[in-house]
């Protein structure tokens, strides 16, 4: 664990703390984009978790969406299931709500709370792959798994 950056070693503690047990590896290459990320791993751009984060319009509370890697958020469509339309925030407002740069994002080891939310179409691969807190350490997990552990709500988001 000791070889691995500061913000993977966080990534590796949130998830030991939630009873996982992750193999996070290197990339050689950046996996920064969903398209990078699929191609650094040999896998699917669907397979692809893409830790999205959105600020609360009238809350200014910060959202976590876990995407595939193929879908785009359909903005309105998940304001209204959260009851307030929703933004895109400025790097700094992710790194402040998340600890992680963006590129770099990650399920676990955020710095705060995060209401979490999880695009249904994960659960079509037995296996999908997330950020572990830069642009070149990712972990493949069960999608199930990573929805339970992160507390996140299952819902469409394209």
């Amino acid at each position: 664990m000791s070889e691995l950056p500061a913000p993977a070693q966080r990534v590796l503690a949130d998830a030991a703390a939630k009873g996982l047990d992750l193999d996070i590896i290197k990339t050689e290459a950046t996996a920064r984009s969903a398209e990078e990320a699929a191609q650094a791993v040999g896998v699917a751009v669907g397979q692809i978790v893409k830790s999205l984060v959105f600020k609360g319009r009238e809350s200014g509370k910060p959202y976590l969406l876990l995407v595939s890697g193929s879908n785009r958020v359909n903005e309105k469509g998940v304001a209204a299931r959260l009851g307030e339309k929703l933004v895109r925030p400025d790097a700094d407002f992710v790194r402040e709500a998340t600890g992680f740069a963006i590129g770099g994002v990650s399920p676990f080891g955020a710095s705060g709370a995060l209401t979490t939310f999880m695009d249904e179409a994960l659960l079509a691969f037995e296996t999908v792959w997330a950020a572990a807190g830069t642009p070149f350490h990712v972990f493949p997990v069960a999608p199930r798994v990573l929805c339970e552990a992160t507390g996140a709500t299952l819902i469409p988001v394209s």
